[in-house]
């Protein structure tokens, strides 16, 4: 099954239950933020749509994947402080209950609230003329999203060099730091992408819901009070699961030697 949609700032491709997201917006896919609610509205169908399992975020060209926040739109009337949808920048950042996995398939330039863009996936693939910096401080505002993420994600030390210096680093140091899962080449940098997508496509949604959730959820918890909340089923997602089909269904094809077959429920 194929469904698209060509028109517009955001343009959508789905195959069975994977959703491709691509930021198609000339020059270099800045995002205003009538861009930014439109990207909003797409991933809340996604993540409210029970048939979608999967979502890749792509940018279209080889130069640009996203420099962030678009600066002539917001000399031309667009406030920073303005409405950004119902995902917040970018429409990914602020979205509530997103239980499902978005990779970021990244090319060319990704700076600013880009980099903010594909922190807020799940799993992050480069291709390797991908180039990465957070600049605001340049400008003299701070990077938000980045300064709350990325010191969880990569070394402390190194969040911070790359927060008060705004330089840019490459794939390679990218991947050298735990930021992407792998790089490959321009060509080869979708088909990967994809590839990832139908093997995550093929696993159990309820489990990397109950997982995205606890991962969430737990971040500002202590240890004990999270795996509490995890054993007296606490979790809405870790709920559903312990009490799903998909479940039984586990274990069963398990002892039966065979493969197994998710319905989400």
């Amino acid at each position: 099954m194929m469904q698209m949609r060509t028109e517009g700032p955001i343009l959508t491709r789905r195959e069975n239950a994977v959703l491709e997201v691509t930021l198609d917006r000339p020059k270099a896919n800045a995002i205003d933020l009538a861009t930014s609610r439109i990207m909003g509205e797409v991933f809340r169908d996604f993540r409210d749509d029970d048939s979608l399992r999967v979502a890749i975020l792509r940018a279209q060209g080889e130069k640009f994947f996203c420099p962030g926040w678009d600066l002539k739109a917001a000399a031309d009337g667009d406030a920073v402080d303005g409405d950004y949808g119902v995902g917040g920048f970018g429409g990914l950042q602020e979205l509530p209950h997103l239980n499902k996995p978005v990779i970021a398939a990244v090319n060319g330039i990704c700076c600013g609230g880009g980099l903010e863009l594909a922190l807020g996936c799940d799993l992050i693939l480069a291709s390797e003329n991908a180039s990465f910096a957070l600049p605001e401080i340049r400008s003299g505002t701070v990077a938000d999203a980045a300064s709350i993420k990325l010191p969880k994600r990569i070394p402390y030390h190194v969040a911070m060099d790359l927060l008060l210096t705004g330089r840019w680093f490459d794939a390679q140091e990218a991947l050298h730091w735990g930021l992407v899962k792998e790089i490959t080449s321009a060509e080869d940098l979708l088909p990967k992408a994809w590839d990832l997508a139908r093997l995550l496509e093929s696993g159990p949604p309820l489990v990397y819901a109950a997982i995205k959730e606890v991962v969430r959820e737990a971040e500002a918890m202590r240890f004990q009070d999270a795996l509490n909340r995890i054993t007296k089923r606490q979790f809405a997602s870790v709920d559903r699961l312990y009490s799903s089909e998909d479940q039984l269904e586990g274990a069963r094809a398990f002892s039966e030697k065979r493969d197994p077959v998710w319905k989400g429920r």
